[in-house]
């Protein structure tokens, strides 16, 4: 326990310094790591484990998140299988430019090693990419739909390497796995009846694990591919939402072990550390490679912009490569250190580049801009407009309730919603509704010709969205009515600082449904979002600016 209590202080300690610095946590557990590797801390064998279940979970969580045809889009499969080639080209390069200068251990290298080492560093991190997007909740932007299905087809990438490597060869029985597409029937029937609470939590545990993760392992094939596909088979079900938010803080505490993990591989030579950052030369070609290519597949510049700063990183499938060659007499057992170097920096630097993409992406469109919107992706094209009187961001229930309501009033509304399936489904009940994102700081110019635009309503669920759609509007000289929803009262007070007229608490507004639907009125209620938590004490029920919150 004594050793646990170590871990869990220094990941405490590193996390909240990070907070501190603005910087996200996980850049805390990992400085804890190194910090615990160079004080002599020895690394249990039970925090790989832990570090394993919780990169399980964030996969099944992925699988459950993720619509298939996504991975059929040509600028997810082609920009993927695209980049992988290209980078593998490039990354021998670099690699036999630093064999000939004699860095690191790479003399004397044959082609065949240096080849390897180039395609362990031209994948992306899944882990780091999709908890960077769940920090911003941006995991189901388009730009984060985007970076989401190239690591998936990056995945598949992994599997057939380890298929054809001769580390591991499929068993036969790989073959029997596609009576999981059946059995998703019972799993089904089974989680329906295990309510809402903690048997729902272990239901989604032992199922990436179990039919999952250790299924898959058992016939030959990489184990976390089977946490994404059983949540791919059970994304269809109508609680599969409910099942991703019930596994967030469990997934979210053991990957705290994964990141601790990479640290305490050990304490790093001099000579080590300065290989595994020149290691980081491949990040800007790696960049600048999704951009071009996602750009030429008609992305927007601004989207690809976004979606290159998400996968800018190293994967630790790299250290997985090292690890292997390492054993097998290819590399330097030290090489297991310096891929370590290299992924950790990576995430850091990744990191510091997505706390700026908006920025970046702002001034990638500035000076490339699209020339031709005929080009773009028609999720992209400019939207024509000419009397819209209302603008509605975010269209979960809250937002459209406010949506029906502004309508009734006879508004000519128009609804702005991130979730392309979404905005189908409301598309086909009547709803105007195109698919964009409400914090992109050009959708103002992609909607043409909007004059008689009086009110603005901020119904996103996560806080920093709204905020980030407030600056937008702002920044536009918008100069009609904002008003906004909040969850809790330091938000409210917040969305009044930054310029919003009115911010509703969604507690009160529930409270006052409630009573609405009490006097007779029950489609009011059915209507809002119920919130996950409870406010820690009452709050008030509307906030103007100027008003004490």
């Amino acid at each position: 326990m004594t050793l646990a209590a170590t871990y869990l202080v220094a990941a405490l300690a590193g996390g909240s310094l990070a907070r501190w610095l603005r910087l996200p946590p996980l850049v805390g557990f990992l400085s804890a790591g190194f910090a615990l590797a160079a004080l002599g801390v020895e690394k249990h064998p039970v925090v790989d484990t832990l570090g394993e279940l919780g990169v399980t979970l964030l996969l099944f969580a992925v699988g459950l998140s993720l619509d298939v045809r996504l991975l059929l889009r040509r600028e997810v499969w082609l920009t993927a299988t695209a980049h992988l080639v290209l980078m593998v080209g490039a990354g021998f390069v670099v690699l036999a430019g630093l064999a000939a200068v004699g860095v690191g251990g790479l003399t004397g290298l044959p082609a065949s090693t240096l080849t390897l080492l180039a395609f362990a560093l031209a994948f992306s991190s899944t882990v780091l990419v999709v908890k960077v997007l769940e920090e911003r909740s941006e995991s189901r932007s388009r730009y984060g739909r985007i970076a989401i299905g190239i690591l998936v087809v990056q995945d598949l990438a992994v599997v057939a390497f380890i298929a054809v490597s001769g580390t591991s060869r499929p068993s036969p029985w790989a073959l029997a796995l596609v009576l999981l597409w059946p059995a998703r029937r019972l799993l089904a029937a089974v989680w329906e009846r295990l309510g809402h609470g903690e048997l729902q939590v272990l239901f989604g545990v032992v199922v990436a694990l179990v039919p999952g993760y250790l299924l898959f392992e058992a016939v030959g094939l990489e184990g976390q591919l089977g946490a994404v596909v059983m949540g791919l088979l059970l994304a269809p079900h109508p609680r599969s939402g409910d099942l991703v938010k019930s596994l967030f803080s469990v997934k979210e505490l053991l990957l705290v072990a994964f990141f601790l993990s990479i640290g305490l591989n050990g304490v790093p030579t001099p000579g080590q550390v300065a290989t595994g950052l020149l290691l980081l030369l491949l990040l800007p070609a790696q960049t600048a490679l999704y951009l071009v290519l996602l750009s030429a597949l008609g992305v927007r510049r601004r989207t690809s912009a976004l979606t290159a700063a998400a996968l800018a990183n190293d994967s630790e499938f790299a250290l997985v490569v090292a690890a292997t060659a390492a054993s097998a007499g290819l590399l330097e057992p030290g090489w297991v250190t310096t891929m370590s170097v290299a992924v950790a920096a990576s995430f850091l630097v990744s990191t510091a580049v997505n706390l700026r993409a908006e920025r970046w992406a702002d001034a990638v469109e500035r000076r490339w801009p699209d020339r031709d919107p005929a080009r773009l992706d028609p999720a992209e094209r400019p939207i024509p407009l000419h009397d819209v009187d209302a603008l509605v961001l975010g269209l979960g229930r809250v937002g459209t309730a406010a949506y029906t309501r502004l309508a009734e009033e006879g508004l000519r509304v128009l609804g702005i919603e991130h979730d392309e399936q979404r905005v189908a489904q409301l598309s086909a009940q009547g709803v105007e509704a195109v698919a964009a994102d409400a914090t992109d700081s050009a959708l103002w110019r992609r909607l043409v010709a909007v004059r008689s635009l009086h009110t603005v309503v901020l119904a996103m669920p996560f806080h920093h969205a709204n905020l980030g759609a407030l600056a937008v509007v702002r920044a536009r000289h918008f100069t009609g009515t904002v008003a906004a929803v909040a969850r809790y009262d330091d938000e409210v007070t917040d969305l009044l600082a930054h310029g919003a007229d009115t911010v509703l608490h969604i507690y009160s507004g529930s409270g006052l449904a409630l009573a609405e639907a009490a006097l007779g009125d029950p489609a009011t209620l059915r209507a809002l979002e119920e919130p996950p938590v409870r406010p820690d004490r009452p709050p008030p029920s509307v906030g103007r600016r100027g008003d004490e919150p």
